[in-house]
């Protein structure tokens, strides 16, 4: 890989964002050190970067402007983007920029778009994709993972993918795109496009890592990425395909299981994890990688073994390839049944009487259903043999999905990440991106309830877990941090006309909470307290606790 170490680099755009930060609070009477910040604009300026790499990663900048950098940077081969958001006009800005970088060959775009209307995404992508193919670039890694685009989305980069900018393109990546079926559609023939002529040129496509999981592609999205794959089955470098949470259902893995019996000699994973396969399509897929030698991992995770199972956790079977030379380990091939009860919710009990009788029924739904998968087993026996050995391990539960929290927040989902849900929180936010944090901080605090002892306990555990991470990392902007969350609280102008978030208790509770903390810079007490108490009617819905807020700001504002 190109990039092993880098450096993150701020553009003189950015000093002015910082200055502008300072006459924002001085505005409103806070007194800030305007020389620090010119120092460290200035100091910025002289950064080196390594290894033919650019990077803005993680910086939370609403980038306008980043033309200078690149124009300067001799030999760029790989621009980090990630963690930021870019609009329209700062894409074809920065794109003007690019179509003289030729050696570009790795473009990390990943979450890029944060805080942008879906509308804004594909003309800003359209525009890069033109850059890239005006200068001649010849792409080897092209990541555009967690930018929710959807299907307009994979339209904004499919002129790029059809082009002879990708036909070296060794690494695909666009996992929780919101693709969907239509996406799904497009990426295929764009795919099959970029194959025929990069072989018609006597150099075909060479693509060895894909990635589409989270995208919600169904049946017939992930069926026509199969059909794709059958008109690129020639393809002898493909190592990791990734269709986790797609979707995919049966169907679909009976069509990528007929191409991966022909093609892909030296794949190494296959994700088709979560996509509401049946038992029968799960062995289907096993046999198709059974013979590859190289094979090192298949995740079947969460097949359906059971349509209408009310049980919620079932035995997980694991399956174990036996190739030439090596195992191949299919992960799990039952569903833990996490998901909503198909029975009617509304349905309850009349009397104890009732009840007796419905877990007299349970108990023999139940003993009818280990008959069947007894059944099943022996059943199964046949298929041991065509699959070489099998093996029933105990039951392990499903990981804790943070990130599930994080996307929909509630409640219940933080409960159920259990006793290290802070942990696994502080470890799941990147908190180098100012923007991520304050967006973690304020889904945290969404879920708070006063009259919940638990449930309250759990979010100011992790909201500490998050923030003292934060402010204690010495390269954490926390001036950024404050600007930040003053716009997504409605209480301060945002230059890129970003959408507050609608202010619920919850969001001041917990900053009451957090700026009594030792971890929280007492130099943020007056700036909060100064915007706190101004009028604004983002947080009139909330007054109790704003009060509560702007009496405890009052009580820890640092002396004059």
């Amino acid at each position: 890989m190109i990039h092993k170490n880098f450096l993150c680099l701020y553009s003189k755009r950015d000093a002015i964002k910082l200055n502008s930060c300072v006459h924002a609070f001085s505005s409103v009477g806070v007194k800030m050190a305007s020389d620090d910040v010119a120092n460290l604009a200035d100091s910025l300026a002289k950064t080196q970067v390594d290894e033919g790499e650019l990077s803005y990663k993680g910086q939370g900048l609403k980038l306008d402007n980043m033309v200078k950098a690149i124009e300067e940077f001799d030999g760029l081969r790989a621009l980090r983007l990630e963690g930021n958001t870019i609009g329209v006009e700062a894409a074809q800005t920065i794109a003007k920029a690019l179509e003289k970088k030729s050696d570009l060959q790795c473009c990390h775009w990943s979450d890029m778009f944060t805080g942008r209307l879906r509308a804004e995404i594909p003309p800003a992508l359209v525009s890069l994709g033109d850059a890239l193919i005006t200068a001649g670039a010849r792409l080897k890694v092209l990541d555009l993972s967690d930018n929710a685009f959807g299907p307009d989305g994979v339209k904004g980069i499919e002129k790029l993918l059809k082009s002879t900018a990708c036909h070296m393109l060794q690494e695909l990546r666009l996992n929780n795109c919101g693709m969907g079926i239509g996406g799904g559609k497009i990426l295929a023939a764009a795919l099959t496009v970029c194959y025929k002529e990069s072989s018609a040129l006597g150099a075909p496509l060479q693509l060895k890592v894909f990635i589409a999981g989270r995208n919600r592609l169904e049946n017939d999205g992930a069926t026509a990425l199969a059909q794709a794959f059958q008109a690129l089955k020639h393809l002898r470098n493909v190592q990791v395909i990734n269709f986790g949470d797609c979707l995919v259902r049966s169907e679909g893995a009976s069509a990528i299981a007929e191409t991966l019996r022909e093609g892909l000699p030296i794949l190494k994973e296959l994700n088709l994890s979560f996509g509401e396969i049946t038992e029968g399509a799960a062995l289907e897929v096993a046999r198709s990688v059974k013979h590859k030698d190289q094979f090192e991992k298949l995740d079947l995770n969460g097949t359906n073994t059971h349509k209408n199972r009310r049980k919620k956790h079932h035995s997980i079977v694991r399956i174990y390839l036996q190739t030439s030379e090596q195992s191949a380990i299919v992960d799990a091939l039952v569903n833990d049944d996490e998901g909503e009860p198909e029975e009617d919710e509304d349905e309850e009990e009349d009397d104890d009487d009732d009840d007796d009788d419905d877990d007299d029924e349970d108990v023999e739904e139940e003993e009818e259903e280990e008959e069947e998968e007894e059944e099943e087993l022996e059943e199964g026996e046949e298929e041991k043999s065509e699959l070489n050995q099998f093996s029933t391990p105990p039951s392990a539960p499903r990981t804790p999905d943070v990130s599930s929290f994080l996307s929909f927040p509630s409640p219940d989902k933080l409960l159920r990440l259990g006793a290290k849900r802070s942990f696994l929180i502080q470890q799941q936010v990147d908190v180098s991106d100012v923007s991520k944090t304050v967006e973690a901080f304020l889904k945290i605090s969404s879920v708070y309830k006063e009259d919940d002892a638990e449930v309250k306990s759990a979010v100011l555990e992790s909201i500490d877990a998050v923030l003292s991470k934060a402010f204690l990392t010495p390269s954490f902007q926390g001036l950024s941090f404050m600007s930040s969350l003053l716009v997504m609280l409605g209480l301060l102008k945002s230059e890129d006309k970003l959408k507050p978030v609608k202010v619920v208790p919850g969001h001041l509770q917990c900053l009451e909470h957090a700026v009594k903390k030792s971890y929280f810079p007492r130099e943020h007490i007056t700036v909060l307290n100064a915007f706190m108490a101004r009028p604004n009617k983002s947080l009139e819905p909330c007054s109790s606790a704003r009060d509560r807020l702007q009496s405890t700001l009052q009580k820890l504002k640092p002396e004059s």
